[in-house]
């Protein structure tokens, strides 16, 4: 296989990580690719470009997580995208991964324990979850932005920041979520895709009609 144009050095420089960071980063790719042969936890021909497309997409939000946060849960982790990734910058802080499919969630768990990281697996639906306050809420192709806002609503506290990775469809989701959601919402631009957007949101509130 040729070695793709954005690989693990290109990854390091961009993102500016510790040599700590990288390797379990490497680790976690390693087994992946190793799982991925077998279970089909993300689509082959993304794999090629993995570094980029899923490392480097899912560890641009780790600028945003506020220093004093100290609790991270990520909706609909699938290969861990970002979560399992938000944990390898963030070793201390206690983070929780929802995904409902098994298979996934014993990757993740094995991911977890190859990259020496404490991270929580839950086994379950969203919509399934106890309300339970969390600094930092994260999510990635998970829902359409309405659909994913009333997931987040359980984990919303005083000072709770929702960061969510969004395509070209930003703007028409964000048209609808505000019919149903009071929010402040900042954008910041992707940094691995022209169309994409990391969505900061604060103050998340359902609106009372």
């Amino acid at each position: 296989m040729p070695r793709p144009e954005f690989g693990p050095d290109e990854f390091a420089k961009a993102a500016s990580v510790s040599r700590e960071t990288l390797a379990r980063l490497e680790a976690y790719i390693g087994l992946l690719d190793d799982w991925n042969a077998r279970h089909n936890l993300v689509s082959a021909a993304s794999m090629a470009d993995i570094w980029k497309r899923h490392v480097w997409d899912s560890a641009q939000i780790a600028e945003y997580i506020p220093a004093e946060a100290k609790s991270l849960v990520d909706l609909g982790s699938g290969a861990g995208f970002p979560g399992l990734v938000l944990a390898a910058f963030e070793p201390d802080l206690r983070v929780v991964l929802y995904e409902a499919t098994a298979k996934k969630c014993r990757f993740l768990e094995a991911a977890a324990e190859r990259m020496g990281l404490n991270v929580e697996v839950r086994n379950r639906r969203i919509e399934e979850a106890k309300s339970e306050p969390f600094d930092v809420v994260t999510a990635r192709a998970c829902a359409p932005l309405d659909k994913l806002l009333g997931y987040a609503q359980a984990f919303q506290g005083r000072e709770t920041v929702n960061l969510l990775l969004k395509g070209q469809s930003v703007d028409a989701e964000l048209t609808e979520a505000h019919k149903s959601w009071r929010m402040k919402v900042l954008r910041h631009p992707s940094r691995t895709d022209p169309s994409g957007v990391v969505l900061e949101i604060r103050e998340l509130a359902h609106v009372k009609r």
